[in-house]
C-alpha cells in the first residue's frame, strides 16, 4: 500500500528543517579535512561550499541581497554561488556551528518562503552525504513537498528543465508530467527535479 498524500503544515515544515540541519551538523563534525574538499553533485562546489551555503538564509537581509545582487551584475546564479563560496573560507569549525546556531530559526531569505529552506536541506544534505558514502533519511512526505515545489517554481528561476517524464512515487503518493514512466522513490525523484541524475541512481 502506498501511504496517501501527506500535507505538510508549517510548523511540520520547520521540524522538519531543524531535525535535518541538526543532523547534517552532526555529520559534518566528524568529517576529515579530505572529504570537506570533496567535490559534489551541486556544480564546481566542494562540501564545504554546500554547507556553507546552508547556513546563510537566515542571515541574509533585503540590504545583502541589494549589495551582493550588484557585486553579481544581476545574475542570481553567481549571486548563489559567490556568497556560498565567501562563506565557505572560514574555518570548518565555524561553519559546523553556523549550522547549528540557525536550528530553531524561523528567518527566511528575502522573497522566499519556508518550503524553500526545507528544499535547500533536503537536496543539499544528499549532495554532501552521497559523495562520502554516507546515507541520509529523507522523509516521503518532507521530499513530497519539496517535489512540489521544484515543479512549480518560477522565482528564483529553476536552472534545470524539469524531465519530459511521468514521475511517479513508489512510496508516497505523488505524479506528476507525461510521457515515459518513471518509477521511483520520492527522495530520487526530488533528486532527479533538481537535475542530479547520477545522484538519484547513486542513492539505490
Amino acid at each position: 500500500m502506498i501511504p496517501v498524500t501527506v500535507v505538510l503544515g508549517t510548523d511540520e515544515r520547520w521540524r522538519i528543517v531543524d531535525e535535518q540541519r541538526r543532523t547534517l551538523a552532526d555529520l559534518l563534525d566528524g568529517l576529515t579535512p579530505p572529504e570537506w574538499e570533496t567535490p559534489t553533485a551541486c556544480g564546481d562546489w566542494r562540501v564545504r561550499d554546500v554547507a556553507a551555503h546552508l547556513t546563510l538564509a537566515p542571515r541574509f537581509s533585503y540590504g545583502d541581497l541589494v549589495r551582493d545582487m550588484v557585486r553579481a551584475r544581476g545574475n542570481m546564479d553567481r549571486l548563489i554561488h559567490d556568497t556560498a563560496v565567501r562563506a565557505a573560507a572560514k574555518p570548518t569549525e565555524e561553519i559546523v556551528a553556523d549550522l547549528r546556531g540557525i536550528v530553531g530559526s524561523r528567518r527566511l531569505a528575502p522573497m522566499t518562503t519556508p518550503r524553500e529552506p526545507l528544499l535547500d536541506i533536503l537536496v543539499h544534505g544528499q549532495d554532501i552525504a552521497l559523495p562520502l558514502g554516507r546515507h541520509r533519511e529523507m522523509p516521503p512526505a518532507a521530499a513530497r513537498d519539496a517535489a512540489d515545489r521544484v515543479w512549480t517554481m518560477r522565482f528564483p528561476p529553476r536552472p534545470w528543465p524539469l524531465p519530459r517524464k511521468k514521475l511517479v512515487a513508489t512510496d508516497i503518493e505523488w505524479t506528476r508530467g507525461e510521457g515515459e514512466e518513471i518509477r521511483a522513490p520520492i527522495a530520487d525523484l526530488l533528486m532527479l527535479l533538481t537535475g542530479r541524475e547520477r545522484a538519484a541512481r547513486a542513492r539505490k
